[in-house]
């Protein structure tokens, strides 16, 4: 997700109302429709909501981003416990993942520090942590952020997923200031995944980037987002990006690993250690 609200972006409060299913929590979604500012719709249907495109929806899994109308696709939230994380948790907790090896993971045994600059809902920080890497995550979009926080205050409700959700650190406010003052190793390896048109042909990425142009729209300060990164990375700067998609402006990577629909540029700062 991008640091840096869109001028081609509506306003959030004219694009997504908060409401509740009737086994969800409703005390705490209207307390959530406060703090955010957006219309409280109460009890609803989605399908039969009209004057909102997209609802942030509280059932009984907890909390969940909604497309409105007939028709619409599933609920999208941050799920870490079941799903598709729950299944890599069981099955290796990601030591096989492209953004393992572009972090670096198989050239040290050192605890790194990660911040993961644009978390979006949160998967590849939660891959990262589970792999043994203390997780600083920033997600400017208010909806999107409140989804990452339910999923991660879930997670540690979890006997399995609890000790993974502990070294993940969710901050408020924007990435690009804090990079900007934090000043040279703030960070071990700083990871950037800006928002890009995806391909992918599965139906939940499609799902998931459905609801995300409705609420985020597209990044525009990729580049600056790199140039803060390479200031107080003390390793590495990686930034994942569409596999056939032109780098971030600026500096070129010194190196790649590519996947079958992305791949992850790699800025080198210095080794790693042993």
């Amino acid at each position: 997700m991008s640091d840096t609200p869109l001028s081609n972006t509506p306003p959030v409060e004219q694009t997504v109302a908060v409401a509740c299913d009737p086994l969800g929590d409703s005390f705490a979604a209207r307390n959530l429709a406060d703090e955010l500012g957006l219309a409280w719709l109460g009890t609803v249907q989605p399908k039969y909501v009209k004057d909102y495109p997209v609802l942030l929806y509280m059932d009984e899994q907890g909390l969940a981003l909604q497309l409105t109308g007939k028709g619409a696709p599933g609920p999208v939230r941050a799920e870490f416990v079941t799903g598709k994380m729950g299944y890599r948790r069981e099955h290796g907790g990601g030591t096989g993942q492209l953004i393992a090896r572009a972090v670096g993971l198989q050239k040290t045994r050192a605890e790194l520090h990660v911040v993961d600059a644009t978390a979006g809902l949160g998967q590849d920080a939660f891959v990262l942590a589970g792999l043994g890497c203390r997780l600083t995550v920033f997600e400017r979009n208010p909806v999107i952020h409140a989804l990452l926080a339910d999923g991660l205050a879930r997670a540690v409700l979890n006997t399995e997923c609890a000790p993974v959700a502990h070294r993940i650190t969710l901050l408020p406010g924007n990435s690009v200031d804090w990079l900007r003052q934090a000043g040279p190793d703030a960070a071990d390896v700083i990871y950037l995944d800006p928002m890009f048109p995806h391909r992918d042909k599965s139906a939940l990425v499609k799902k998931e980037m459905q609801v995300f142009r409705q609420v985020v729209g597209d990044d525009d300060n990729s580049a600056q987002l790199l140039e803060a990164a390479l200031a107080c990375a003390r390793y590495r700067v990686v930034v994942k990006r569409p596999r056939k998609a032109p780098s971030v402006s600026g500096p070129k990577p010194a190196t790649q690993v590519e996947g079958k629909s992305s791949r992850y540029d790699i800025y080198p700062i210095k080794a790693l250690p042993a």
